[in-house]
């Protein structure tokens, strides 16, 4: 199994601001049953429980220069704290890790979310295969906000479809298609090589270039795709929202 995850924590959290300028969004609260009664927990609690349950026992937390209660919050628990003092994107973020990492295998998950399941299935499909990276696409309405896949479909994997990554885009202006990947990943320490080696690109640098530069490569991508399972996302005040009323709702 997989023992080890990246959570990658260390952005502004602008579109919830005022909020998250006293609160980071790892701790903003989504509805769980507990002991029979509804509660509230951190999305941060439900992202390591639902890694936990695959097999994960080994955290890191990249964390930037606004991340003390975070720490202080889960100081306790034995995560390992790396730090990205500018946000300089998910891929930068995602490098930080590397020593963490130690040449195994690895989770990585965005800290504004967390998936209501396809977690056991993307950690199968990894040991079944171990292609450099496994990811877990969802069909969107509106591509050009999210990183796209063009994927060839190899029949099925545990209930879901399954495709293999052909190439990939970030926000693109002309979509290959609409399957978006979501911000839960498991990858081979190979993708720390391919975020250093991508070159000229402008601003910051997304984790969507080192999977291109993977496939550039000839690597092997496999994904499956989510359709009864929801990303319950607190990135922003509307998908926030629905986040909440899904989980009060559901539970």
């Amino acid at each position: 199994m997989i023992r080890k995850a990246v959570i990658t924590a260390a952005g502004k959290g602008s579109r919830m601001r005022y909020i998250t300028s006293v609160l980071p969004k790892a701790l903003l609260p989504l509805f769980i049953q507990e002991d029979g009664k509804k509660v509230m927990r951190p999305i941060i609690d439900l992202i390591m429980s639902s890694l936990s349950a695959v097999g994960v026992n080994n955290f890191c937390i990249v964390v930037g220069k606004h991340g003390k209660l975070l720490m202080d919050y889960l100081f306790e628990r034995g995560v390992t704290f790396v730090f990205q003092e500018e946000p300089k994107g998910f891929g930068d973020a995602v490098l930080r890790a590397e020593n963490f990492a130690c040449g195994e295998p690895f989770f990585v998950h965005a800290d504004d979310g967390v998936l209501t399941g396809g977690y056991s299935e993307a950690s199968e499909l990894y040991e079944e295969n171990k292609p450099e990276a496994v990811l877990l696409l969802r069909k969107v309405n509106n591509p050009f906000r999210y990183g796209i896949v063009k994927a060839e479909e190899k029949g099925e994997f545990r209930n879901h479809k399954l495709y293999k990554i052909i190439d990939v885009q970030e926000k693109p202006k002309q979509p290959f298609s609409d399957l978006a990947i979501s911000a839960v990943y498991i990858f081979k320490p190979s993708i720390f090589k391919a975020l250093k080696e991508v070159k000229n690109y402008e601003g910051e640098l997304e984790l969507t270039y080192g999977i291109k530069k993977i496939l550039d490569q000839g690597g092997e991508i496999y994904a499956i795709l989510l359709e009864r399972e929801k990303w319950l996302n607190v990135g922003d005040p509307e998908h926030y929202y629905e986040a909440l009323k899904y989980s009060f709702e559901q539970i």
